[in-house]
């Protein structure tokens, strides 16, 4: 079969056997407030080299059926990692017959990429789960998802899928998304949570390579988490001040369910509302399957404002059990309306990125890759790194930049001695490192010069350092062949 023709197998096939995944809901928010001021926490755990074949930890997530506008830059990128949403219902639309075209193309196509293929597996609703779906969202008609009948034949169907794309090179399979939101899931935490411990039994017991991971709490959500935490903490002034961080974009965008918040009072109310309320149980449902171990891996969405990154981080360090690796699945910038410009949009984007690297994130895939100009809402209300025909935007120069300091590199964050002064990151290879640094007020910092130093905006190419780098809030890469304690050792 021709390349044409293949891909319009492609096209084809995920049409009608696969729920594309173009973001993480179909959800209106709108922007607000000034940004407040933020800081990497130091001592956090980095991830090391490749991790079931992860090299780079900057990836992103695409719509398939425009595959060949985007296949250009995901060779840029290679190294890191994607996923793929698929639901049992439309792979298995006739109990006893499994159409597997479109997901076949996916993987084989990941693996020419070299970018590793994580499956997120969804019941739908059907025949396998009975009742009728509530919610039907997109040209692909996807539903929430339902309590399968007979968690037998469900355990039949999953490891029908590691059988088949454990070849492939895929090891992660996270069942569910976003089970905090009724669109996603019908059912109760409790029903969540029976479900993954048979997945999770099932996956292991047919690849003992294999992980687990959980749905992926909606970036919201942790946000209330967020602040619900310290709230109970007894830390009222700091979880105000969180809530007002993360949510800055948010505020009115969904009636009551994200409101002003200035108080104990109004916080309270906040985290009280129904939606809220719901969603607080399914975390904490997902944190007890990973305190018992269920689940090998933490799911994270982040959709906010750069400022709500160190919240995020501090309440990931304290509710994730030690040594449990965390991987951002949907990282992107929500921001209805923005009337924000290219280039400090893209440097938003590269301060969001760096900042969960360097907090201990092991993969970070940004979402969406291009922006779908039909989608429902008509706007481009999450960011794209690439217009939607696939021309590069300076975001997608500057994230294939990161790609290419970080491949096969050590993540490392910056020194405590920084803090205060600088932000950013530092990826070591060898005897070379490579940092991406930005001002941590609207003071200059100046590095001096090193050796073999070469600096320069991030995505353009980079010159020597000769008289040192000027650092302000715009992000910059410096290279130098010194070790990072030492490059940052004598800052003015």
């Amino acid at each position: 079969m021709n390349r044409s023709r293949r891909l319009g197998v492609l096209a084809a096939a995920l049409a009608t056997t696969i729920l594309v995944t173009a973001g993480c809901t179909a959800r209106d928010d709108d922007p607000a407030p000034a940004p407040t001021g933020v800081g990497t926490p130091s001592g956090t755990p980095a991830p090391g080299r490749a991790v079931n074949g992860v090299s780079n930890p900057f990836g992103a997530h695409w719509d398939w059926s425009r595959y060949e506008q985007f296949a250009p830059y995901l060779r840029r990128i290679a190294g890191s990692a994607t996923y793929e949403e698929i639901s049992w219902c439309e792979i298995e639309r006739t109990s006893g017959r499994l159409d597997w075209a479109g997901l076949d193309e996916i993987a084989s196509r990941s693996r020419e990429l070299g970018i590793t293929l994580h499956l997120k597996i969804r019941t739908g609703v059907c025949w396998a789960t009975g009742g009728t779906a509530r919610y039907t969202r997109g040209t692909a008609n996807k539903t929430e998802s339902a309590m399968p009948t007979d968690l037998a034949a469900y355990q039949r169907f999953v490891r029908s899928v590691v059988q088949r794309y454990g070849p492939y090179g895929v090891r992660e399979y996270a069942i569910e998304n976003e089970v905090n939101a009724p669109s996603y899931w019908a059912g109760s935490p409790e029903d969540y949570v029976r479900l993954v411990k048979a997945a999770a039994e099932t996956i292991r017991a047919t690849d003992p390579q294999a992980r687990v991971v959980d749905s992926g709490i909606s970036s919201v959500a942790y946000g209330m988490g967020v602040a619900d935490r310290l709230v109970r903490a007894g830390r009222v002034p700091e979880a105000v001040a969180a809530y007002q961080a993360y949510f800055q974009r948010r505020v009115g965008t969904r009636g009551q369910q994200i409101p002003a918040v200035t108080g104990a009072e109004q916080l309270q109310k906040a985290l009280g509302t129904d939606t809220n309320r719901r969603s607080l149980r399914f975390l904490a449902a997902t944190e007890s399957l990973l305190a018992d171990r269920t689940v090998d891996v933490r799911q994270v969405h982040f959709y906010e404002h750069f400022s709500g990154v160190t919240p995020l981080l501090d309440y990931l360090r304290a509710t994730t059990p030690a040594g449990m690796p965390i991987q951002a699945w949907e990282v992107g910038q929500f921001w209805r309306d923005g009337d924000g410009d290219p280039a400090g949009r893209a440097a938003e984007m590269v301060k969001t990125v760096t900042l969960l690297a360097a907090g201990g994130i092991g993969e970070i895939s940004w979402l969406p890759l291009a922006y779908n100009p039909n989608n429902a809402a008509g706007s481009e209300v999450r960011y794209g790194l690439l217009d939607p025909d696939g021309t590069e935007r300076e975001a997608g120069r500057m994230l294939a930049s990161l790609a290419d300091a970080a491949r096969g590199a050590t993540v490392t964050p910056l020194p405590a001695s920084v803090a205060g002064k600088l932000h950013g990151v530092a990826f070591v290879r060898g005897g070379s490192s490579t940092l991406v640094l930005w001002s941590a007020s609207t003071t200059p910092v100046t590095v001096p010069p090193a050796p073999g130093g070469q600096t320069g905006a991030v995505g353009a190419p980079l010159r020597a350092a000769g008289g040192g780098t000027t650092v302000t809030d715009v992000p910059v890469l410096l290279r130098a062949e010194q070790p990072v304690e030492r490059i940052l050792a004598d800052l003015r």
